[in-house]
């Protein structure tokens, strides 16, 4: 990992490399491989198709207007019968989009110039990232994030926050490397620190799994510092085993800890004596836990079957 200041080297193409023309024998190229760097969509036609006249000039403005963020490519089906026979094409037009080496996604016939570009713009925003060139700052910093990422599974958290902020000299708005980096401050108890790195994650990104969970484990680790300690809650409770609240204070505070399958626990044992405690708090804390672990986090696995199991039984 060097990230020495080089330059990407993926550049927006000429207007003209925006729309071509292929065939049969270059489709592969042309399509299958190209559309690993950027979706493509490719029009089916014939000379003889009206609607295909139609339809044609609104794909050229359309793909234009996104100025390389997509790219089409035409085909004439009278002289290049063998794809459009293998994707089971039986009417013209007919366009299919291609991302990552795959179809993504089609329409058939004429459509209006605006259901177009609505289509690919679906197109563009779920398209795959396309992989960084070798040798590009691009490749430098998706390799930087994944050592970041592995420094901080081990909990080697000065060289995963290392790497992070040397990601973000130079790429300040990296959503990855903010997330990140704020997960590092948030394993080490800075939790306002970890909050104001938060707050710097591009809007667009703020829907994405990891920013919902941190989010959510923020606030958690919020909640936990105003409560009491373990021992003072466990006296609570059982002093008073229907003393819901301490027992829910604790689940927080167990979290806090790491010990999430315990906090689980606490909680299913609340809507075990009272199940609508509290306007339903106990089962509403348990869904913020899970989203704050992680749909895939072995906690939430097990959790989710101990409350199915409470809520079947």
């Amino acid at each position: 990992m060097t990230l020495d200041g080089a330059t990407s080297t993926q550049a927006t193409p000429p207007a003209g490399a925006l729309v071509a023309d292929s065939s049969d024998r270059a489709f592969k190229a042309d399509v299958i491989d190209a559309s690993v760097e950027t979706p493509i969509l490719v029009d089916f036609w014939a000379p003889w198709c009206g609607p295909c006249r139609q339809l044609t000039p609104a794909l050229e403005k359309v793909v234009n207007e996104k100025n390389g963020a997509i790219r089409l490519i035409k085909i004439n089906i009278d002289e290049n019968p063998s794809v459009a026979g293998q994707l089971g094409i039986q009417s013209i037009p007919a366009v299919f989009a291609f991302a990552g080496g795959r179809p993504v996604d089609a329409f058939m016939g004429a459509i209006p110039e605006s259901e177009v570009r609505r289509f690919a713009e679906r197109v563009i925003s779920q398209a795959p990232a396309a992989a960084p060139q070798p040798g590009s700052i691009d490749e430098q910093i998706a390799n930087a994030l994944e050592a970041a990422g592995e420094a901080l599974a081990a909990q080697d958290y000065p060289r995963a926050a290392e790497i992070y902020t040397l990601v973000l000299q130079h790429v300040p708005d990296n959503a990855k490397a903010l997330i990140g980096l704020a997960q590092v401050y948030l394993a080490t108890d800075d939790l306002e620190q970890a909050q104001a790195v938060l707050a710097d994650v591009p809007e667009e990104a703020r829907k994405g799994e990891d920013y919902v969970a941190l989010n959510s484990a923020l606030k958690l680790a919020a909640e936990a510092e105003g409560l009491s300690d373990n021992s003072a809650l466990e006296a609570q409770i059982a002093a008073n085993p229907d003393d819901h609240q301490a027992r829910f204070d604790l689940a927080v505070v167990l979290n806090s800890q790491g010990q999430k399958v315990e906090a689980a626990e606490a909680l299913l044992a609340i809507m075990r004596r009272d199940r609508g405690w509290n306007e339903d708090a106990a089962r509403k804390k348990l869904l913020e836990l899970f989203e704050a672990w992680g749909p895939k986090d072995p906690a939430t696995l097990k959790g989710r079957r101990m409350l199915s199991s409470l809520l079947f039984s």
